[in-house]
């Protein structure tokens, strides 16, 4: 089977009504569709899956960062009926790392450092005592908190995957865009369907996340049940900015896919 059709979510942006006192208000909206999957140019997208230790740990950890509940729940009760579907179907796998070496010593990495070669350096700009002064009042007073940042750097130096994340025998491991590009090239894959966390932050702007991906010329997609977002005070009990990124996934990236449909599809592939 070369190719699978499944349902999606995707938003109709437009006709706004000129007329009307709020144009976007006569967008169509959210719909549902059916779209067909090339079996061979789609790889699903593990990103940051990490395991960051028990709330008591760290616990400067979870006051910054406030979706680690959403996230082990998603891992506990999505990831595992959706990684077994995509294993058994002949659809690869790509994890997307980064926040520590926690992953140099798998033979994905080692395997992507051939296909990929070295990533060229990232230049950056020269700081001065000025630019030193708001970094700090940034981190002091929007995120993380001069309280938690002893919580958060002792927590990152123990960063792993978690368990049931963690990359199989011939899954590959790209830390950067210029990795995931290569591998994308190298396999002839030409749509990423992402899971992992979070979706409005790394999913979209850390290296190898879409917006990087967008720029080669690759669709980027999402499975709802299968991610979380960074949330405030303000969104955080109804998760809007979840919401909020998966309207902008449907509209500058992909799809938004249901879990319950893409498991469906995957099954509907035979095992290798």
């Amino acid at each position: 089977m070369k190719s699978v059709s499944l349902p999606t979510s995707y938003y109709q942006q437009f006709d706004a009504d000129p007329k009307a006192d709020v144009p976007a208000e006569n967008f169509g909206g959210w719909k549902q569709g059916i779209v067909e999957l090339s079996t061979k140019h789609t790889a699903l997208v593990i990103m940051h899956a990490w395991d960051c230790g028990k709330p008591e740990e760290w616990p400067g950890w979870d006051r910054a960062v406030e979706y680690h509940p959403r996230a082990k729940t998603v891992a506990e009760e999505v990831f595992p009926d959706l990684f077994a579907s995509v294993r058994s179907a002949s659809i690869l796998i790509f994890h997307v790392v980064g926040g520590g070496d926690y992953y140099r010593s798998e033979e994905g990495y080692r395997k992507t450092l051939e296909i990929a070669g070295g990533s060229p350096e990232l230049r950056q700009v020269r700081p001065d005592p000025a630019y030193d002064r708001l970094q700090n009042f940034r981190e002091n007073n929007v995120f993380v908190g001069e309280h938690n940042r002893a919580d958060v750097d002792a927590g990152q130096i123990q960063l792993k995957f978690m368990q049931v994340a963690k990359p199989q025998e011939e899954e590959l491991i790209a830390e950067d865009s210029h990795q995931l590009a290569s591998l994308c090239h190298h396999y002839g894959i030409n749509h990423l369907v992402y899971t992992g966390f979070a979706l409005n932050w790394c999913l979209l702007m850390s290296p190898g996340g879409m917006v990087d991906m967008k720029r080669h010329g690759i669709l980027c997609s999402t499975i709802r049940e299968a991610v979380t977002a960074v949330e405030n005070a303000e969104t955080a009990r109804e998760e809007r900015e979840k919401q909020q990124a998966l309207w902008r996934v449907s509209l500058n990236f992909g799809f938004v896919f249901g879990a319950e449909d893409f498991i469906a599809a995957m099954n509907l592939i035979p095992t290798k």
